[in-house]
């Protein structure tokens, strides 16, 4: 193990540089205080490392993002969500006999308390489905209580799986809320995605058969997104985690978080941008605007915080969209203004020099408006996805012999100490 020496006022200092299984060194500055009395500064944390995990990796200038060392793109295209799901929570991919028991006790769960019913007429018909499901998830844990020890791994398993299993149901149940329609039961024949499905379009008046190139294609979106290491909404699980918050409000808290439109809401932002353009011919107008720095339109759907390269999901995506407009057999001209949008922006030396490639919201948000899904959902989705890898960093972050109760430090630069001076006096 090598030293990093860091130089303060005329003192010298080392501290131990961590290698992990793959990725950059850190820096371990768990003692940099106790020593200097300075602090780091790091806004958006971008550049420290809050915590070790063996969920996922990401190496964005290679455009690589492995699950427990498997490549997404593998994952996508052979396994199944609940595979990934399983994968994520116990660190291998499930024999036969795994899967099958898994699968049971996922179906097994995904009834919801029948009170539930009544809390969601709480809610004004107009509500956000995010708002929606933020609100329900909190309140599990007043309908669950023999899942809320956390110091309990028996209880543990069981509010995991009970939130892996309820989210499509709540997420279902939200969308039929906001458009007047009855909720509809879970089927126990139907696989978990499918099962989503029949929740989300079925009626009673007639039977609802799941077409299999949809449930394909959101079984494979629901693996796109099922993690992405410490981003925002994993970090606040993790951070509401870290004070022993149950783990229903752990999850609520990653949900309001990923509502933002930086983070979850890209997608949506991607379609109207799409909507906005119109047709392929109207491209290069919006090619040039978005190079013109005093023009405020930007290309949604390009370039990504992590990925210096292309976006890995991406290209799963573009595959998926072509398989669900031919299955459902639909001619959009959004789809052919992204194709043409993607051809034109990795032609063009502005977009190359930036590396400003294609992400996975880019394709994302068509295909679920393909499905029949309004883009006030397209966060709910994502979020029902994000639940299996928040869930398996809450248990890491549970289990983490080295966690300690978040608490960042700040860079003051506000008033000095002053005296009060009385109201009659100011």
């Amino acid at each position: 193990m090598t030293d990093a020496k860091l130089s303060l006022a005329e003192k010298d200092f080392g501290y131990p540089v961590l290698s992990g299984s793959v990725g950059p060194d850190v820096i371990d500055i768990r003692k940099l205080y106790g020593q200097t009395g300075a602090f780091t500064y790091d806004p958006g944390f971008t550049s420290t490392a809050s915590c070790q995990s063996k969920l996922t990796y990401i190496d964005g200038d290679e455009g690589v993002l492995l699950h427990r060392g498997y490549p997404i793109g593998e994952l996508a295209e052979q396994s199944s969500f609940m595979e990934v799901a399983y994968l994520l929570l116990n660190g291998e991919l499930p024999k036969g006999d795994e899967l099958n028991k898994f699968e049971s006790t996922i179906t097994r769960h995904t009834m919801v308390h029948e009170q539930l019913a009544t809390f969601f007429r709480g809610f004004r018909r107009d509500a956000h489905p995010m708002a929606i499901l933020c609100g329900v998830v909190g309140a599990l844990s007043a309908f669950y209580h023999d899942s809320t020890d956390i110091h309990d791994p028996t209880q543990r398993t069981i509010a995991s799986h009970r939130l892996i299993a309820k989210m499509p149901t709540i997420a279902a149940m939200a969308y039929k809320y906001s458009v007047g329609q009855p909720f509809q039961y879970p089927d126990n024949s139907l696989s978990y995605t499918g099962n989503f499905l029949k929740m989300t379009f079925g009626v009673p008046a007639e039977p609802y058969e799941v077409n299999p190139a949809v449930e394909k294609a959101m079984d494979r979106i629901f693996i796109l997104h099922a993690d992405h290491e410490q981003n925002a909404s994993t970090s606040t699980v993790r951070l509401a985690g870290s004070s022993g918050a149950n783990p229903f409000a752990c999850i609520a808290a990653g949900i309001a978080c990923l509502w933002g439109p930086a983070h979850g809401g890209a997608n949506e932002a991607a379609l109207n941008m799409l909507q906005e353009i119109g047709t392929p011919d109207r491209i290069p107008e919006f090619i040039n605007r978005a190079k013109d720095k005093n023009d405020p339109f930007r290309l949604m759907g390009f370039g990504h915080r992590v990925y210096k390269n292309y976006d890995p999901r991406a290209t799963v995506m573009q595959k998926t969209v072509r398989e669900v407009f031919e299955a459902l057999n639909v001619s959009d001209p959004l789809f052919e203004t992204a194709l043409r949008l993607e051809e034109l922006a990795l032609s063009d030396d502005y977009f190359i020099e930036k590396k400003l490639f294609p992400n996975v919201d880019f394709y994302s948000g068509v295909i679920l408006s393909a499905i029949g899904f309004p883009t006030s959902m397209f966060t709910v989705l994502f979020a029902l996805a994000r639940t299996v890898g928040w869930v398996a960093q809450w248990n890491e972050m549970i289990t983490d012999p080295d966690q300690k109760i978040g608490r960042p430090r700040q860079l003051y630069t506000g008033p000095t100490a002053r005296p009060y001076v009385s109201l009659d006096e100011r």
